[in-house]
C-alpha cells in the first residue's frame, strides 16, 4: 500500500476561486438567486466567474448551474496539481453531485406541458411535456452530469463515478479516489463535490422539511482534492477516510470524540447542525458557521479549509467531521508533509 498526497485543490465558494485563505473567511452574504422567489435569505453564493476560468457559453447551455461550478473547480486543481497530460488523462475522478440546479423557465414550461384535469400526468409528461423543453435539456436535469461535464471538458479519462450526496455520499466519493491511489490501482485521482442549495426547487425541498430551523444555512460551491502517490510538491497527505452509517451512529454515540485525536485539529462540515451539536468541543472549527451548506459540496470545501490550515502552519494534523442528511458520519484525515 502506498502513501496518498495531496497534490493539487480547488475550491469554488462564495468567497472566490482560491482555496488558499478559505479557513480565514466568515460571514454570509444575500442570495440573488433566491430573492424573488423567497425573499432575503442569507446564504453563501459564488460570484461572478471570471471569464479566464469559466466554460465556454455553448458548454454553458448544457449545463446546469452545479455543473459549472464543478467543472471550473475541476479545472482549477488540474492546475494546482500541475500534472502531466499523462497523469490527467489517466486520473480517476470521483464527485458527490446533488440536485441539478436546471433551468426555471424549461421546467416551468415542460411541468405545464404535463397537466391534465389539473393534475400532473405522467402519460402527458411523456409526450407533450417533454416535447414542450429543449432536447438538450436533459443534459441539465440529469445530476450525473454534474460529473460528466467537467470530465469531458479538462479530458480526465480514468475510472469515474459519480455519488448522490446531501453530505456523506461525497466522503464516499474521497474514499474510493483514496483507495485507487493506496493500493496502487490508479497513480492519479480527484475527489469532492459540487452542488447549490441556492435553486428555488432545492431551497422550498429543504425549508418545507425543516432545516432551516435547525441551523441550515443555504450555500453553494464546489471543492476537489488531486491525489496522488508522488510527493514531489505534495501539499499534505491523505492519511484515511472513513464514513459510518446511521446505524452505527446511532449505537455509537461518542463515535466523534473516540475519531478525534488530541494533536489534530478537529474541523466540522456538517450539513446542518447534527455534528455540531453532537461534538461539543469548542475548539472545534465549524465551517458551517462562515461557508454555510453546500449540500453535496459541504464536506470538499471543509476539506480545503483544513488543507489551508496544515499549508499555513497552524496545525500539523487535521481531521474533518462530515454529517448528512441519510444521517451517516465522514471522517476524512489530513498531515502534514513537512
Amino acid at each position: 500500500m502506498r502513501q496518498v498526497y495531496i497534490s493539487g485543490a480547488a475550491a469554488v465558494s462564495a468567497f472566490g476561486f482560491d482555496w488558499r485563505g478559505l479557513a480565514g473567511h466568515a460571514g454570509f452574504a444575500g442570495s440573488r438567486q433566491l430573492a424573488a422567489s423567497h425573499g432575503e435569505v442569507m446564504a453563501s453564493e459564488v460570484p461572478p466567474i471570471p471569464a479566464d476560468i469559466d466554460v465556454d457559453a455553448r458548454a454553458r447551455k448544457l449545463m446546469a448551474h452545479p455543473a459549472r461550478l464543478a467543472a471550473v473547480a475541476l479545472r482549477l486543481a488540474l492546475d494546482d496539481a500541475r500534472w502531466t497530460a499523462a497523469q490527467r488523462e489517466q486520473a480517476a475522478l470521483y464527485l458527490g453531485v446533488g440536485a441539478s440546479g436546471c433551468s426555471m423557465s424549461e421546467l416551468t414550461r415542460m411541468l405545464a406541458a404535463s397537466i391534465a384535469d389539473h393534475a400532473f400526468s405522467l402519460e402527458r409528461f411523456g409526450g407533450a411535456g417533454l416535447a414542450a423543453c429543449n432536447p438538450l435539456f436533459a443534459f441539465q436535469l440529469m445530476n450525473n452530469f454534474t460529473l460528466c461535464h467537467g470530465a469531458i471538458l479538462n479530458g480526465t479519462g480514468g475510472p469515474n463515478g459519480a455519488f448522490y450526496s446531501r453530505g456523506t455520499g461525497t466522503v464516499a466519493a474521497l474514499a474510493e479516489a483514496h483507495w485507487l491511489v493506496h493500493s496502487g490501482e490508479c497513480g492519479t485521482a480527484l475527489a469532492g463535490g459540487g452542488d447549490s442549495a441556492l435553486h428555488p426547487v432545492t431551497w422550498t425541498q429543504l425549508d418545507a422539511a425543516g432545516y432551516p430551523a435547525r441551523g441550515l444555512v443555504p450555500a453553494e460551491g464546489a471543492g476537489l482534492l488531486a491525489l496522488s502517490a508522488c510527493a514531489d510538491g505534495a501539499l499534505a497527505t491523505l492519511d484515511a477516510v472513513s464514513f459510518h452509517s446511521a446505524r452505527a451512529w446511532e449505537r455509537n454515540a461518542d463515535l466523534l470524540l473516540n475519531e478525534a485525536r488530541d494533536d489534530a485539529l478537529v474541523v466540522l462540515a456538517p450539513w446542518g447542525s447534527e455534528a455540531r451539536s453532537r461534538h461539543g468541543n469548542r475548539d472545534a472549527l465549524d465551517v458551517s458557521l462562515s461557508l454555510g451548506d453546500a449540500l453535496a459540496a459541504a464536506p470538499a470545501l471543509a476539506w480545503c479549509v483544513a488543507l489551508d490550515l496544515i499549508r499555513t502552519g497552524r496545525c500539523r494534523r487535521a481531521v474533518v467531521f462530515s454529517s448528512g442528511i441519510d444521517g451517516g458520519l465522514g471522517i476524512a484525515r489530513f498531515g502534514s508533509v513537512a
